[in-house]
């Protein structure tokens, strides 16, 4: 990793938790932002989502409130999905939030909400676009017109889509003030790189927005890198990888064995966009737990929301981020500007750090004492529950003494009797080491 990549990603590997947001007219069906391709609709029949749509309950400054009770630092905004619908005010196309019932840039309203209460701000843009005439249709493997004979023998300019998306692009960096990141989304097959003409439009980008984190989908997608994870990155390789719905085993790493920055992107229930009748939604017991793996493992999670056509986040999407919040607000010091702990994974859950503090996250009780793996008795210098600030119990006894090279503690006040996690879901230990174990 280069030292420009790793100076601009230190504030998004400080941070570690963001929210996503899909929404856009696909809402208003409620099936999942991909319905467009899935139900094979045409342009016409599905423009009728966007006659319809009518987010009358659009409070982005809820969302941010949300978002920071979440615990969360950074949030990212579909400004414009595959479908091609623009919830932003483009000049360059109809086919926009402004010209709906809403009447308004719904993407400037999130960013002046969610920088009023000091939380970064992304936008994702899709560089492909259903809707566009001249996007391939008939031979593209995701169109919603794939197969279609009337389109077997289309004559498109490519080109002509390339200066419309790029232009597009070139609204959100200069119109919309200081972009924390910009998530493009996707590659595949052969429309990747410089089929979207990535070089040249990576170079706009950083003249208006130097600072801006990208991600690595103008090349790759969730099912590869590209070419961020090689010795030799392209120009718009990105600055970070971006799994999707999966935590890769072991953190991801380039060519010569350096973690390079990730994010996970995941959903809360199975879908991005808002699906009325999904509500398979993740736990917040399991997500705090996943969040605390992605740390653990160098990386950072994106947790996605998705609105209802009205605008509202549905109500399970806010049970849960506020547990995560009642959680983080214990917490958060263990997940903020942690990463990596060069002590092995415990087999009761997982270890953070940062410096010489190591946070063990607990996930399952011991049997008596917790041993603390990897640890010496010499080395541990004190353990407090990072919930309270109280000191724990050092757990060495009778039955301990033949593991000489392991430190133990105990829940309770005998060390020999067995205890439950005072938190069930992660109990956070807040170790502070002798010497230097950073």
């Amino acid at each position: 990793m280069n030292q420009e990549i790793r100076e601009r990603t230190k504030w998004f590997m400080d941070a570690r938790f963001g929210m996503f947001i899909h929404w856009g007219i696909y809402a208003v069906p409620a099936c999942g932002e991909w319905m467009m391709s899935q139900k094979r609709m045409p342009v016409e029949e599905y423009e009728r989502y966007f006659d319809l749509f009518d987010p009358v309950d659009y409070d982005p400054a809820a969302w941010a409130r949300l978002a920071k009770k979440a615990g969360m630092k950074y949030a990212v905004l579909t400004a414009k999905h595959h479908d091609g619908f623009c919830l932003f005010d483009s000049a360059l196309t109809d086919y926009k939030a402004t010209n709906t019932k809403a009447g308004r840039d719904l993407v400037r309203e999130f960013l002046e909400a969610f920088r009023a209460e000091g939380i970064r701000v992304g936008l994702y843009f899709s560089v492909i676009d259903w809707h566009h005439p001249d996007f391939p249709k008939y031979a593209d493997r995701n169109h919603p017109m794939r197969g279609c004979e009337r389109f077997k023998d289309e004559v498109i300019d490519f080109d002509k889509y390339l200066a419309y998306m790029h232009g597009q692009v070139r609204e959100l960096v200069t119109g919309y003030g200081k972009l924390d990141i910009l998530w493009f989304d996707f590659s595949y097959d052969d429309m990747c790189g410089e089929k979207w003409k990535a070089s040249e439009l990576i170079k706009m980008v950083r003249t208006y927005q130097p600072d801006v984190i990208i991600d690595n989908r103008l090349e790759g997608s969730g099912e590869k890198n590209g070419s961020i994870a090689t010795a030799s990155p392209l120009s718009y390789s990105g600055d970070f990888a971006s799994p999707e719905q999966i935590i890769p085993p072991e953190g991801i790493r380039d060519e010569q064995g350096e973690l390079i920055p990730w994010e996970l992107c995941a959903t809360m229930n199975n879908h991005w966009g808002y699906c009325n009748c999904d509500h398979e939604f993740k736990p917040a017991d399991m997500l705090i737990r996943k969040l605390a793996e992605c740390v653990s493992k160098g990386g950072n999670m994106l947790l996605n929301v998705g609105p209802d056509a009205r605008g509202r986040i549905p109500d399970e999407s806010v049970r849960i981020l506020t547990q995560i919040g009642a959680w983080m607000d214990k917490n958060s010091e263990s997940i903020y500007g942690c990463g990596i702990s060069r002590i092995p994974k415990p087999e009761w859950g997982r270890y953070t750090q940062k410096g010489d503090i190591v946070y063990a996250h607990v996930c399952e009780a011991p049997l008596g004492s917790l041993p603390l793996y990897g640890i010496g008795p010499d080395e541990l210098e004190g353990a407090f529950y990072l919930a309270d600030g109280s000191e724990i119990r050092r757990g060495e006894t009778w039955n301990t003494a033949q593991f000489k090279k392991t430190a133990f503690l105990t829940f309770g006040e005998e060390a020999s009797f067995t205890y439950p996690l005072p938190d069930k879901t992660d109990t956070v230990l807040k170790l502070v080491l002798k010497g230097n174990r950073g």
